[in-house]
């Protein structure tokens, strides 16, 4: 019986944080659930293409766009589940565990958000994002997204958009089950910014865009 899953990581000159992704998704091909591995590329310049050379990748190029990036990668999987991670996402020990129990469930499922960083605040905006994942079925895309290739291509796949593709896509399919394993994100931008005023403005960004906000007027402000 053919491996399930096709993994999809989006990258743009994710050298540093590729090769833990990369690391981590190690035990699934052990356990026989990878059937590949599908690398989005946006034009990376540093050693990106041969990390994912290296961990045996195919390779598809196109503009930067996370949603493009996504919706070209899930349209070169072949698997009957897809996996799409982002490229500073690290899986949990035991996760293989995890997705193998679910799939027999036939639901589309997410991780648990938690931050490479320790204190209240990264544990107050993880289990922020936990539980409006849990109650409203709207995961962001740093918990990655377990989902049948069919049911993702009924619901339309990822919109070519630079921001809140996943919360489109999300909001097509059946409700998203939280897996008990966690995804690992950096915490960078967060401490960058401040905790809060990160979480807030994330938080706003995801109401504007469903009060109906044009999504390339939301990239740009969320950039700057």
């Amino acid at each position: 019986m053919p491996a399930p899953i096709s993994i999809v990581i989006p990258t743009l000159n994710a050298a540093e944080t590729l090769p833990a992704t990369l690391g981590a998704l190690m035990e699934g091909l052990r356990a026989g659930l990878i059937h590949e591995l599908i690398v989005s590329d946006a034009g990376s310049t540093d050693k990106t293409h041969e990390f994912a050379e290296n961990a045996g990748a195919r390779i598809v190029t196109g503009e930067a766009s996370r949603g493009g990036q996504l919706r070209r990668g899930c349209a070169a999987a072949k698997a009957d589940w897809l996996l799409v991670l982002h490229a500073d996402t690290v899986l949990q020990d035991g996760w293989s565990n995890v997705v193998r129990d679910h799939l027999p469930s036939g639901r589309p499922a997410a991780f648990r958000l938690a931050f490479v960083a320790a204190g209240f605040a990264p544990s107050w905006v993880a289990g922020w994002a936990n539980l409006r994942s849990r109650i409203f079925g709207l995961p962001y895309g740093d918990q990655g997204l377990l989902v049948r290739r069919s049911e993702y291509q009924d619901a339309g796949g990822f919109p070519d958009q630079p921001l809140m593709e996943d919360v489109a896509l999300a909001k097509k399919l059946r409700r998203i089950t939280l897996l008990s394993a966690r995804a690992f994100t950096s915490a960078d931008r967060y401490e960058r910014a401040g905790w809060l005023r990160r979480g807030g403005r994330n938080l706003w960004t995801l109401t504007r865009y469903l009060l109906g906000a044009d999504p390339e007027r939301l990239a740009r402000a969320y950039r700057q």
